[in-house]
């Protein structure tokens, strides 16, 4: 892992856009996005938007594949996942809305909605750069506590904790689905690289669990230790439970020139 700690939510948002933009230049305009949704990476996506804006980053024939959908919720609902990604990823970063896949939480044979999910990443030669927030719980897609380290794209039942937190998106808890589709731990693993942001003292102690502890199904995130190439965007508060904080700080203001950001 690469720990980069940033004063402030904006600058988490500008160096893991920048990350992503990286990816973007080296693999081309066909690159394959791994995309998340919630609060943590809409910042991202807008300073991203902002690259593409400016012709600094072509997405002309960029695939994306989302993380996690609920099921049951029907069509067109504002809060399903295929309708928060064409708001805030699709529309804003120009993609073809033909190259956008949704896990298929409607579907009658969920089984196979996951097979076809997971055959339709490998069949797009797998994602290039992966975009995630972690939960409090240490969930990263919609792995709960307790997921397989090796878990592929899946239905999972979601936490009380979970829903809780989701719930100010919708009008009441209730109306939190209980169920979702997301792709599995082995699946994030194997995209190329990972980009990780968080913000806010509320995911220090994930972060934390994440960073430093053991590698543990307890911490769905901690699995992240064992890619080759993850990055850990995080600001000032979500940083402030990590131990090893100040070899962090020592490690990114001393990056080799080569590793830097701010191509054109």
């Amino acid at each position: 892992m690469e720990i980069i700690i940033c004063p402030d939510g904006d600058e988490v948002a500008r160096v893991a856009a920048e990350t992503v933009a990286q990816v973007c230049w080296r693999v081309g305009p066909d690159v394959v996005l791994g995309v998340a949704t919630g609060s943590s990476p809409l910042a991202l996506y807008r300073d991203l938007a902002a690259l593409v804006s400016a012709g600094k980053v072509d997405l002309s024939g960029a695939s994306a594949f989302a993380l996690d959908e609920y099921v049951g919720l029907p069509e067109g609902h504002p809060e399903s996942y295929a309708e928060v990604i064409r708001r805030t990823v699709t529309e804003p970063l120009g993609l073809d809305p033909a190259r956008v896949r949704v896990p298929d939480g409607r579907a009658d044979d969920i089984e196979e909605a996951c097979e076809r999910y997971e055959l339709a990443i490998r069949d797009a030669g797998g994602v290039d750069i992966q975009i995630l927030g972690i939960g409090a719980n240490g969930h990263i897609g919609f792995n709960e506590p307790s997921s397989s380290l090796s878990s592929r794209t899946r239905i999972k039942t979601l936490t009380p904790k979970t829903r809780a937190d989701n719930a100010r998106f919708f009008d009441s808890l209730d109306q939190v689905p209980v169920h979702c589709l997301t792709q599995g731990l082995g699946t994030i693993l194997d995209a190329a690289e990972v980009v990780l942001v968080a913000q806010g003292a509320s995911k220090a102690d994930a972060v934390a669990a994440m960073v430093e502890g053991p590698v543990s199904a307890s911490c769905p995130g901690s699995i992240l230790q064992t890619h080759q190439y993850a990055t850990i965007v995080v600001d000032e508060a979500a940083a402030s439970k990590l131990a090893n904080h100040e070899y962090y700080r020592w490690a990114y203001a001393n990056k080799p020139a080569w590793q830097g950001f701010g191509q054109d």
